[in-house]
């Protein structure tokens, strides 16, 4: 099995040698092995492919009814192509029905990034065992090569939504306060990290993408103010109660174009 699960990183003649010096195989046997994970069809068609092999077992048939119920109940699903693969071998000793394997379309090259399979005792109480599929996600590996295509992007660099002024130094547990109070309500809050010039420190959110600058004391009374440096409008606020727009509040994804040969 580790041997076949090798076949898209080795070439097949690599694959066969190991088949008979570490498997213990015949020559005759690794070929059918490597015949079998030739075999791929969107359809039904893979069982009578399988049987041309001549092997014949009434596991192997229970398989291939399984199998074949898949392949029927997804026939359906729109948007993804359904294949049975009789290459996938999966590293677990675990799995007792199907396993699976999801590739990206046009993207094929970074193997799989989801992946599973069926278990007839996923967990069990003392009593009663319980079936059940797993999944695993890798969402680093899904993301990284659409985000360094321009496939999807964030809508701002950083999650902030706000960036408080800093006057000076001796302000820095006042800012940090005004900020406490503002993520307590659920808003991305970054306090500056320097006391600058006012310009430097919206020249600083403008660069990192921050729609809003909180100066603290900055209003009449000496009440707070915040700015909206995308418009230039800067009103009043208390970090209690003030809220930004809904669709300043969280960065969004946003989608580029897809590679020509996605789907």
């Amino acid at each position: 099995m580790r041997a076949i699960d090798r076949l898209d990183k080795a070439p097949s003649d690599v694959v066969h040698r190991q088949l008979v010096e570490d498997a213990g195989l015949t020559a005759a046997q690794a070929e059918l092995c490597l015949a079998l994970a030739e075999i791929r069809s969107s359809d039904n068609s893979f069982v009578g492919a399988v049987r041309a092999l001549g092997v014949t077992h009434e596991l192997l048939d229970l398989g291939l009814d399984e199998l074949a119920a898949v392949i029927d109940g997804c026939a359906s699903i729109s948007g993804v192509t359904v294949e049975a693969d009789l290459r996938i071998a999966r590293g677990l000793d675990y799995y007792t029905g199907t396993v699976f394997e999801t590739r990206m379309s046009g993207y094929e090259d970074l193997g799989s990034v989801c992946s599973g399979g069926r278990y007839d005792s996923l967990a069990s109480d003392g009593k009663t065992t319980y079936p059940g599929v797993g999944i695993s996600l890798g969402i680093t590996r899904l993301l990284i090569p659409l985000l360094q295509d321009g496939v999807i992007a964030g809508s701002r660099p950083v999650p902030s939504a706000v960036l408080v002024a800093l006057p000076d130094e001796d302000a820095r547990a006042a800012c940090d306060e005004i900020a406490q109070r503002l993520r307590a309500r659920g808003i991305a809050t970054e306090v500056a990290a320097t006391a600058q010039k006012v310009g430097k420190q919206i020249r600083y959110a403008e660069r990192r993408g921050i729609p809003f600058v909180w100066f603290p004391a900055a209003g009449p009374d000496g009440a707070d103010a915040v700015k909206d440096i995308r418009s230039g409008e800067q009103v009043d606020a208390d970090a209690s109660s003030w809220l930004p727009p809904p669709a300043d509040l969280h960065p969004k994804v946003v989608t580029g174009p897809m590679k020509e040969s996605s789907t």
